[in-house]
């Protein structure tokens, strides 16, 4: 019986979540399964891995063939790293605790790793939000200022014609009342 290590997909459409399970090479996608060992959720931002590891590595010795994607992520999750030191324990070329503290160490790496990745990315998030932010006050005052400059220069040109128009209807209103009287004598 061919043993698959492979993906169970669950989760409503658009929307996929993923179980890790051993199954038959033959059993359907979603079908029956022999054991479920972790859970991944493509979703979230970094994507959710649920693993475990001892178990991955039990199925590996055992001859199970893990899918393309499922090997990608036993080997992001390290499974594949402890199965290839648990090769060398039982060859004898190291000893258990060696082989723990290599992987140990390994996983302590990858950890900081993606802590540092997770990090970079927040303070990416923060200078983005800061530079929007600059770049919206320099544009806000670039349009209160281009504002102000033709409210400036409205009061210009109504300033003058108001005086005009002021000494217009005066001049024209000294005109109207000098000729009034004539045309009354």
């Amino acid at each position: 019986m061919a043993v698959k290590i492979r993906l169970q997909r669950h989760g409503k459409k658009g929307q996929p979540f993923y179980h890790i399970v051993i199954a038959d090479a033959r059993a359907a996608r979603d079908g029956k399964f022999i054991e479920k060992i972790g859970t991944y959720n493509p979703l979230t931002i970094p994507a959710t891995i649920n693993l475990d590891i001892d178990a991955a590595c039990k199925w590996l010795k055992n001859g199970a063939q893990p899918t393309d994607t499922v090997r990608s992520l036993l080997s992001y999750k390290g499974a594949m790293i402890k199965r290839h030191l648990q090769i060398g324990v039982e060859k004898g070329a190291i000893t258990q605790e060696v082989a723990d503290a290599r992987f140990n160490a390994w996983l302590q790496e990858k950890e900081n790793k993606i802590a540092a990745v997770a990090e970079k990315n927040r303070n990416s998030k923060k200078d983005a939000r800061k530079m929007a932010i600059t770049k919206e006050e320099e544009v806000n005052k670039t349009r209160l200022e281009a504002i102000a400059k033709k409210r400036l220069e409205a009061e210009k040109v109504n300033s003058p014609q108001e005086d005009v128009s002021t000494e217009e209807t005066t001049d024209s209103a000294a005109e109207t009342t000098q000729e009034s009287p004539e045309t009354n004598e």
